[in-house]
């Protein structure tokens, strides 16, 4: 339903429908979002935006950003979201695709998505080697050491990145692990411009990944289509020969979040 811009908006968007659209546009635009951003995109009235944010803050549905004055998704809103893709028709087709990229590359692939403190597994497709590297669905992984988290970094608006790098000691998983900023800027430059990440015995000695973006219909990561195995099997050089899989994948789950 579209709603006119007029003075009278705020009477007119029902009562029970607001905060969902507070919810959606927050959402939408993928940053954090101050209260003048939502009178202007929504039209209601500056008393009803902060008292729905009050709302929406109090329930966890939106939590403050580091300024105090914006807004960005909370804990449940954050969950809803991952319920949301996780939803058996959607996971069904997710897998088929998860499936067809493991079966091809021949390693075990995953699907990761962001988190506030390290990106999750989603879904898991397993090698049928036996010697194989154990982290099941559910688990949550750095993101400056791994591959789908530093490719996810590599997206993030500079003051952000600048905000986590700055926020405390990055911990040192292998020797390999990169924990100074500086070179952290530049592995993320490097990133950005070839359009995949690696981790090379970064997270866990003795196995080697590669990751690239799953995008929205705005362009924006949402998750991260990525392949892992012991380095004994394959190194970083031998996995990073099947990109064109990878992308083919990721450019079929992107298509699954099309409206």
């Amino acid at each position: 339903m579209a709603y006119t811009d007029t003075p009278e908006k705020d009477t007119q968007i029902p009562t029970n429908l607001r905060l969902l659209l507070i919810l959606e546009e927050v959402a939408r635009r993928g940053v954090a979002v101050k209260p003048s951003d939502l009178i202007e995109a929504l039209g209601l009235a500056k008393p009803t935006i902060h008292r729905l944010l009050q709302t929406a803050e109090a329930e966890g549905f939106l939590q403050r950003d580091l300024d105090g004055r914006s807004y960005g998704p909370g804990p449940r809103l954050r969950q809803l979201s991952v319920n949301t893709v996780s939803s058996e028709h959607l996971r069904t087709a997710r897998l088929a695709i998860l499936r067809g990229v493991a079966d091809e590359i021949g390693e075990t692939c995953n699907l990761a998505i962001p988190d506030r403190e390290g990106m999750i597994y989603l879904d898991r497709v397993e090698t049928k080697w036996p010697l194989r590297i154990q982290l099941p669905v559910g688990t949550q992984v750095p993101f400056h050491c791994t591959a789908s988290g530093k490719m996810y970094l590599s997206t993030l608006r500079q003051n952000t990145l600048e905000g986590y790098l700055s926020a405390r000691k990055l911990h040192p998983h292998t020797d390999q692990t990169l924990t100074d900023a500086t070179a952290l800027r530049e592995e993320f430059k490097l990133i950005t411009q070839r359009g995949y990440s690696t981790d090379d015995e970064e997270f866990m000695a003795g196995m080697a990944a590669v990751a690239v973006p799953v995008l929205d219909e705005n362009n924006r990561l949402v998750a991260t289509l990525a392949v892992h195995a012991p380095t004994q099997r394959r190194n970083l050089g031998s996995l990073t020969q099947c990109l064109d899989t990878l992308q083919n994948g990721a450019r079929k789950l992107s298509g699954l979040l099309a409206p």
